[in-house]
């Protein structure tokens, strides 16, 4: 205690000493805690990682490789922060099952792709038998032949053929001058066949009447000439003529109606669009090949 000496009032000093017990305070305390924190965090990992699948480990790992989801394409339901800034999103695990055996899925087989190529050659043909009736039913080229042109879906391609009618003949009798009207119909044809990438076979046929105006020419001579004639004028009418598969002359020996071999109907031209498979096995059979 000092007197101060000019007030005579007496001066009190407080001095505080620091136990040394204070030292080091509670730190401790708070470091413990977050180890503790840490190890159970660390133990929490480890049971959930003995508890997990392999599809879920692969999904959990795809989500923390690409949160977006922009380059996987792991289904992961959108995040929602929860309290204190808590991820809950969800992996649906049913997408990615369903994902994985995608891909674990067999490859298709040579008959498979064999099979949809068919189905899709056979749904383009059908369009383009579409095309076709609606050609002959606006045309003014078939204007009078409509009921002399017959278009159908057969084992091997899409078949049209032209047939003759009594008193409206393609050709005149033993010619294999297309007539006239004849070549108009065949050029018309060959406007939409030339937009196709398909080949074409052509055959000519004749009636079982016999061709006796020559002895060393007969129908099977006829109905050949005839189904060349048809080709030219395929290729008049814009057709290629590398797209020509083949063409043959068949006589009276494949009647259009058997019951009536002198029907005129038995005189045609059939212009078949083949199919691909088609066309391969054409090519082996006069490669000689298996």
């Amino acid at each position: 205690m000092v007197e101060d000496t000019e007030s005579n009032k007496p001066i009190i000093i407080k001095r505080v000493r620091k136990s040394r017990s204070s030292a080091h305070g509670g730190s401790w305390k708070v470091a413990f805690a977050d180890f503790a924190t840490a190890m159970m965090a660390f133990f929490l990992l480890l049971w959930l990682i003995g508890n997990t699948t392999e599809p879920e480990k692969q999904a959990i790992s795809g989500y923390f490789n690409d949160p977006t989801g922009k380059q996987n394409k792991v289904s992961v339901s959108a995040s929602v922060i929860g309290e204190g800034g808590a991820n809950s999103a969800v992996i649906n695990m049913k997408a990615v099952q369903a994902e994985t055996a995608e891909v674990e899925k067999e490859e298709p087989t040579e008959e498979d792709i064999k099979r949809l190529i068919e189905e899709k050659e056979i749904a383009q043909l059908e369009l383009l038998k579409e095309n076709l009736e609606s050609l002959i039913n606006t045309s003014e080229a078939f204007r009078l032949f409509k009921d002399q042109v017959i278009v159908d879906i057969i084992p091997s391609g899409l078949r049209i053929q032209i047939v003759d009618k009594d008193k409206r003949p393609m050709f005149d009798s033993g010619s294999a001058e297309p007539k006239f009207y004849s070549k108009k119909i065949l050029h018309r044809l060959a406007s939409v066949l030339k937009k196709v990438p398909n080949k074409l076979s052509i055959t000519g046929h004749t009636d079982a009447t016999p061709y006796v105006a020559r002895d060393d020419y007969g129908n099977w001579e006829l109905s050949a000439d005839r189904a060349n004639s048809a080709r030219r004028e395929l290729l008049y009418g814009g057709f290629e003529e590398k797209k020509v598969a083949r063409v043959e002359g068949f006589a009276s020996s494949i009647l259009f109606d058997k019951s009536h071999p002198h029907n005129p109907i038995n005189r045609r031209i059939a212009i078949i669009v083949l199919k691909k498979s088609v066309v391969e096995e054409i090519e082996k059979q006069v490669l000689g090949i298996e």
